[in-house]
């Protein structure tokens, strides 16, 4: 008699019902943590998105639509999040100036209260990755081996080894990071601009972000114990050094002969 509630219809869906429910909890307790501050947006006043609404109207409008629905022209902003709009206007590649340009970094036409009431409003029509906290970009303890090995394997390719940019296909190419502050960054790799894949926090951890931060900031500092660091763009650009030098060396040579020759043979004469 103690079992016969598990023949009932009833009984059964309800079992299903419950171990769905524990299924959807340990995942997310698994995979949602990583990415659990990128998808909820900053705590932000009515105020400041009012403002930031009034900045869009003025700056942005025109290319992305009043209400960030996107246009012809530009794509729709719903749902891209506060970092996105962060890093796109605090390094200058938005409002655009014109055609063509958006991967240019270039100076900022908002101050950062600025930019951060604009990205306050985006993130308030349908959340999306927000700004990382001081604490998420910061390289205190960063193991800059770690991040060497992951900007190595991630993002060397575009980048260059260094951070020194690079060419891509179809005429586009991937910018230097020298000038890329930490928060600028961690945004690029959690937003994924323009050609650049999105590695959220499930793919690349916040802490390794930390780390590949880290090492890009300190090969800015690295020494040059050989000399001239030539850009730090690979062995290309040294062996054109050397060729042009070689070069160079030749021609002195031969003019240097051929001026020899022709003392020699005037005094013959």
């Amino acid at each position: 008699m103690s079992f016969t509630w598990r023949r009932r219809p009833a009984a059964s869906y309800a079992v299903v019902l419950l171990g769905l429910v524990l299924v959807g909890a340990v995942y997310a307790t698994i995979t949602g943590s990583g990415d659990s501050a990128a998808a909820t947006p900053p705590t932000a006043s009515q105020a400041q998105i009012a403002k930031g609404r009034q900045i869009f109207q003025q700056t942005c409008a025109t290319c992305h639509g009043l209400e960030a629905q996107g246009t012809s022209v530009a794509p729709s902003l719903i749902g891209v999040g506060a970092a996105a709009v962060d890093f796109q206007v605090s390094t200058g590649r938005m409002p655009a100036k014109e055609p063509g340009a958006e991967n240019e970094r270039k100076p900022t036409a908002l101050n950062a209260a600025e930019t951060r009431a604009v990205a306050a409003y985006v993130a308030s029509l349908a959340g999306g990755p927000a700004i990382p906290t001081p604490a998420e970009v910061g390289t205190s303890g960063a193991n800059i081996a770690l991040g060497q090995s992951l900007f190595t394997a991630d993002c060397a390719q575009c980048h260059n080894f260094d951070g020194a940019g690079g060419a891509l296909t179809y005429g586009k190419n991937a910018p230097a990071l020298t000038e890329s502050t930490p928060t600028q960054i961690y945004e690029a790799m959690l937003t994924g601009p323009e050609a650049m894949p999105v590695f959220n926090n499930t793919t690349i951890t916040p802490d390794e972000k930390r780390d590949v931060i880290a090492y890009v900031t300190a090969t800015r500092a690295a020494p040059n114990p050989g000399g001239f660091s030539l850009g730090r763009v690979g062995p290309v650009t040294e062996g054109l050094v050397a060729f042009l030098g070689l070069l160079f060396f030749m021609v002195l040579a031969a003019m240097f002969i051929t001026a020899k020759h022709r003392k020699t043979g005037t005094a013959d004469e």
